[in-house]
């Protein structure tokens, strides 16, 4: 009896543990907090453990309270879309009032995580969630430029790092803020390629023209390219104390080349396979870039 007993509970727990992963989409505050410690990496002239756990666990806290308040408010259109009915809101396995005290305690915790780091890193992770939650969650349904508006808090978590390393905002956190914000188009306009049919069941605008058509491949194109212009910009001494050797440089060159490739793919077939390649390539292609980012300070 007492096994049986045992059993539920340690049930119970799994599906809470669950749950709460998927409220806070656990998956994506992992590779947001990435990108954050990869920004940190580049800012710090010494690495502190401290501080590294306080932005993982503040990053994580301010990500997760972000999609946490996210799912609160687009809950009824997530209970129209396939790859979203299955959420804990709207399957009833959560209710908004969990939800949104979930969110609310994360956001406390991620504000005062940050803060102890910095006042300028609580600040723009603060200005995350607000754009994420009262800008451009809203604007979804009513408008393309949603994506434009949502790359703001996307494109901070790089620059993220830099600024809690250093408590700074210049030339360096800010090319860091525009190498994410130009990835993002290609990348989430290729996930609204794959997706737009869903999408579309919920009302949500995603694609720039409002149709899996040239015009929207040719803007990924476009997107993409100005991404890798950016993000070899720092080999020619125009970006402060944020450097990238020549080798690293080409690395990046070639990965956003191999994004690119993908692009011209996208934009010749138009089809949700090609789409789904390049969003595959644009994952690692952002992942790619970080590590080669951080490994080349170390070891020039």
């Amino acid at each position: 009896m007492k096994s049986a007993v045992g059993s539920v509970k340690s049930t119970s727990l799994s599906l809470i543990f669950t749950d709460f992963k998927e409220i806070t989409k656990a998956k994506l505050a992992v590779s947001v907090v990435f990108s954050s410690i990869a920004g940190y990496f580049l800012g710090a002239s010494q690495i502190e453990l401290g501080s590294l756990l306080l932005l993982g666990f503040g990053g994580y806290c301010m990500v997760g309270a972000s999609n946490a308040f996210n799912q609160v408010i687009e809950k009824d259109l997530d209970a129209l879309m396939n790859r979203t009915k299955n959420r804990p809101i709207p399957s009833g396995r959560m209710s908004v009032g969990t939800a949104m005290a979930i969110a609310i305690i994360l956001t406390i915790l991620g504000v005062i995580s940050l803060y102890i780091l910095s006042p300028k890193t609580a600040m723009f992770g603060a200005i995350s969630i607000f754009l994420y939650t009262s800008v451009y969650t809203p604007l979804k349904t009513k408008t393309p430029l949603s994506v434009f508006v949502g790359a703001f808090p996307g494109a901070i978590p790089f620059m993220l790092g830099w600024v809690a390393a250093t408590n700074d905002f210049g030339i360096e956190p800010g090319t860091l803020f525009m190498i994410q914000f130009f990835w993002q188009f290609p990348h989430f306009w290729a996930l609204g390629w794959m997706l737009d049919e869903d999408y579309k069941k919920g009302g949500f605008k995603m694609l720039p023209t409002g149709k899996k058509d040239t015009g929207t491949a040719f803007q990924i194109i476009l997107y993409t390219i100005w991404m890798i212009v950016i993000s070899v910009m720092p080999a020619f001494g125009f970006t402060g104390r944020l450097h990238l050797s020549i080798p690293a440089a080409i690395i990046v060159l070639l990965a956003g080349l191999v994004m690119l490739f993908f692009g011209f793919k996208l934009y010749e077939r138009r089809d949700n396979p090609s789409a789904r390649k390049l969003m595959l390539a644009s994952v690692t292609y952002i992942s790619l870039i970080q590590i080669v980012y951080v490994v080349d300070k170390f070891i020039s």
